[in-house]
């Protein structure tokens, strides 16, 4: 089932600019090892579940992985061989938007080399260039 708000304020929302790098979600705060956003970008819902999936399914229910990004902005698309006009057009999906820095996945409760291969392969799955990072434990 595709990651979507339960309800919003308003459906249709403008396409904005993604300036900057990330100011929030950019360290690993659940996990041990996460993946980190090197590009701005819009994520689908559905790119997000095929990241779960693979990280999941490689694991075999090992470890613990959590998504720190949520599709919350919606995005519309006018149908094929329509004439320009007539309005906004409807809803197509929902993305989360992406900036540099973002943690995007951690994993914990697995060792490092088992977490740097499932969060490889959660990076296949993603359309931007990503990076893997550990937790800064303070002394």
């Amino acid at each position: 089932m595709a990651l979507m708000p339960k309800r919003v304020k308003y459906r249709k929302q403008q396409r904005g600019k993604m300036h900057g790098r990330a100011s929030r979600t950019n360290y690993v705060a659940f996990g041990e090892y996460g993946l980190q956003a090197l590009q701005s970008h819009w994520i689908t819902g559905r790119q997000i579940e095929a990241g779960r999936v693979a990280a999941t399914h490689f694991l075999r229910r090992e470890g613990k992985v959590y998504i720190r990004i949520f599709p919350d902005h919606s995005y519309s698309a006018k149908p094929l061989e329509t004439r320009m006009g007539k309005g906004k057009a409807e809803v197509a999906g929902w993305v989360a938007r992406v900036k540099p820095g973002t943690v995007m996945f951690e994993i914990g409760g697995v060792s490092e080399e088992v977490a740097k291969t499932a969060l490889l392969r959660v990076a296949h799955k993603m359309p931007i260039r990503c990076r893997f990072v550990t937790r800064r434990h303070s002394l």
